[in-house]
């Protein structure tokens, strides 16, 4: 069995003390097999709050992989920007986009974000031919191919109504399920997710993480727990302030007669009744 937790947009700079002092501990005692973080560590990319994510993610025991977020990205120095975009996260070089290859599990990166694109909002995803050409040259060296988990920001499709449309998502989602891809792990809409979405090529799965800042959305402070055994992936949503006493409740446990969430609705949380 391996076990991962996935967290996203901790945002150093508005993040929730206490909820990532609570990861970190859970980290340490419950020693997961790997860490994916999906991106958004910092509030405005400033160098302050990279020192911050950094000095946390330095201590977390556990080998970790980094997405970069579009809040990552800097705001106000356009030449770095656009030349030096990642200047400021050196101290953690080595994690940023990093393959994990574990006992019948391989984790490969997809890079959504732009340091520019033709339209306003440049905090959109964005899915370009290298960036997919890179994932999915990664993808077909594995030799193994049981489990195969792509970390990414933004999800690839909508989740949320009328939100962070991802340019290119759909044709990633089709070539990710084309090389059989078995979900892909996003954050971005602050709020868990666990949706099937239909490819012309087959499904994929798209799991969302929560977030460990203070700009809450529907739930509150959570990360995901995945549990991989038989080649099954089960998603535990892990909300700061759960009741250890209280039987988890898992994203597949919700019962069959529940009406379904549309899509991009949060998940039950653990422990809800």
């Amino acid at each position: 069995m391996t076990r991962l937790f996935h967290i996203s947009d901790i945002h150093f700079g508005c993040e929730d003390q206490q909820a990532i002092d609570w990861v970190r501990d859970r980290i340490a005692v419950e020693k997961p097999d790997a860490v994916l973080l999906t991106g958004d560590l910092t509030m405005r990319a400033r160098t302050r709050e990279f020192q911050a994510a950094c000095d946390w993610i330095l201590t977390l025991q556990a080998p970790v992989t980094v997405e970069v977020g579009n809040h990552d990205l800097p705001y106000f120095n356009l030449l770095e920007r656009f030349f030096m975009p990642y200047r400021r996260i050196h101290r953690i070089e080595r994690m940023v986009e990093r393959e994990l290859a574990l006992p019948g599990v391989s984790i490969v990166p997809l890079r959504t974000t732009a340091r520019a694109q033709w339209r306003f909002n440049w905090s959109r995803g964005w899915v370009g031919p290298r960036a997919l050409a890179r994932s999915l040259k990664c993808i077909d060296q594995i030799s193994d191919r049981k489990v195969v988990l792509v970390t990414a920001h933004h999800p690839l499709v909508e989740v949320r109504r009328g939100k962070a449309m991802t340019k290119g998502g759909e044709r990633a989602l089709a070539a990710l399920a084309k090389a059989q891809v078995t979900a892909v792990l996003s954050g971005h809409v602050h709020d868990p997710f666990d949706l099937i979405h239909e490819t012309p090529n087959g499904s994929v799965r798209m799991i969302g993480a929560g977030t460990l800042s203070k700009r809450i959305r529907s739930t509150p402070c959570s990360f995901n727990e995945l549990t991989i055994a038989d080649e099954e992936v089960r998603v535990k949503v892990r909300t700061f302030g759960e009741d250890v006493s209280t039987p988890d409740m898992q994203i597949d446990d919700v019962p069959p007669n529940a009406e379904p969430p549309k899509a991009g609705e949060p998940v039950a949380p653990v422990g809800a009744q």
